[in-house]
This record gives C-alpha cells, sequence and structure tokens, in this order.
C-alpha cells in the first residue's frame, strides 16, 4: 500500500495517523453496559406496627407530628406528610443512581484523548424491569443526570431528562423507552459529549403510602440501556 493509501485508512479509522481527523468520522460506538437499579422494599425497614400507628395519627393540630411518626416506623429514606384529612400518610423514597465513564467503559475514546467533547447522537435509552415482587405498583420514576458527587435526586444539581411510566405490582416490563421530556435528549447528549468528565444517572420517585394501601413488600429488578454513536 502506497503511504497516502495508509494515511487514508488510518484517518478511516479513527486515528491520528499523518496528522489528520475526519471532520465526518461517526465510528465511536458509545454502547454502554446495562445499567442495573433495583427497589427493594427491605432497605426502607418499615415497622408495620407503627407504619399504623402514623396513619391513625391526626395532624390537624400539629403537621410536624407526620415526620416524627416516620421516622419511628422507618429507618432510612421516607418522612410524613399530613394529607387533605387531616391523617398523616408515610412517603417512602426512591434514590437510585449508577456511575458512567465514558473513557473507562469505552476505552476507544483514548485515541482522541486531545479532543475536548464529541458530537454524539442519542440512538435509544430504553428500561426492561426484568423481574418485580413488589405488591404495590410504582410511582412515575424519574430519570436524572448530574455530576459523580450528586446521588440524590432532589439536588439542584440533578437535571431530569425523563421519566419511566408507573409499573403495575407484580409485573415484568420487556423493553421499552424511556420517556424523554422536551429537553432531555439534548442534556443527556451535552453530558456525554463531555466524554472525560464522568456523570451519574438517577432514578428518584416517592411512593405514597396510606392507611388504605398495603405497607409495599417485594423487589423490582430494572436495567436501564442506552445506545449512541459519536464522531468528532
Amino acid at each position: 500500500m502506497t503511504y497516502q493509501g495508509t494515511c487514508l485508512a488510518l484517518v478511516l479509522a479513527v486515528t491520528t495517523g499523518c496528522g489528520l481527523i475526519s471532520s465526518d468520522v461517526t465510528n465511536f460506538d458509545l454502547n454502554l453496559p446495562d445499567k442495573s437499579f433495583t427497589i427493594d422494599t427491605s432497605s426502607w425497614q418499615v415497622d408495620q406496627t407503627k407504619a399504623q400507628l402514623l396513619f391513625n395519627t391526626s395532624c390537624a393540630s400539629a403537621p410536624s407530628v407526620c415526620n416524627t411518626a416516620a421516622q419511628m416506623a422507618c429507618d432510612m429514606n421516607c418522612s410524613g406528610t399530613c394529607n387533605a384529612s387531616q391523617r398523616c400518610e408515610l412517603q417512602l423514597d426512591v434514590s437510585l443512581y449508577k456511575s458512567i465513564d465514558l473513557v473507562t467503559e469505552k476505552p476507544e475514546l483514548k485515541s482522541i484523548n486531545d479532543q475536548p467533547v464529541i458530537k454524539v447522537t442519542i440512538d435509544s435509552v430504553n428500561y426492561q424491569i426484568t423481574s418485580n415482587t413488589l405488591n404495590v405498583p410504582t410511582p412515575e420514576l424519574k430519570v436524572y443526570v448530574a455530576p459523580m458527587s450528586v446521588m440524590d435526586p432532589k439536588s439542584p444539581e440533578a437535571v431530569e431528562i425523563g421519566a419511566i411510566p408507573p409499573v403495575p405490582a407484580g409485573t415484568a416490563v420487556p423493553e421499552m423507552p424511556v420517556m424523554f421530556n422536551e429537553s432531555g435528549k439534548a442534556k443527556l447528549i451535552s453530558v456525554m459529549s463531555m466524554y472525560k468528565t464522568p456523570f451519574n444517572v438517577i432514578v428518584g420517585s416517592t411512593l405514597t403510602v396510606t392507611a388504605a394501601q398495603m405497607v409495599p413488600s417485594g423487589k423490582l429488578d430494572a436495567v436501564v440501556r442506552i445506545r449512541a454513536h459519536a464522531g468528532l
């Protein structure tokens, strides 16, 4: 092969051979490994007897009693609120996250380490509920992106990009698209374009339990799949 032919082959392979990089290259596969998320009701450690006491508590004179009662009913990630009937409700926080480090997960990006950003195209962001023994339906689950230091969906640095619709109790769901909000895809593209900066994907929501409902039990396993490609 001639020198010119070798140079052209290297350019098309997205290398810096011969000192050139094609501006039209879109050969970077950014399909990421599955990101697994689990909602496990045992993590809330709800005491059912104390939860019933919470549901029977009147908050007409002092709404703050609900939060105090909730702290007695479960160990963590829960709170109490006063409903319109002036009775306490239990709120269980769903707060799950996975970190994404594109340079580690897609080592081929190291070949363009001198480039500050890449042009990302999102092909799909899907979810799948692989198993579900929850005895209650989930609320809508919001999906966020955030800096790696942020794990809480309630943080102002967590940016909502879309949602997973409510999942019925005990129901597995085949692979389905995450419902992007109006600017969600653009926000995900933005954080992935800065490929040298790792970030978190967060799934968050609040499950409200009232006296008329069962205290949640069981577990839900889900995966989020991000498929994308990029060029320079």
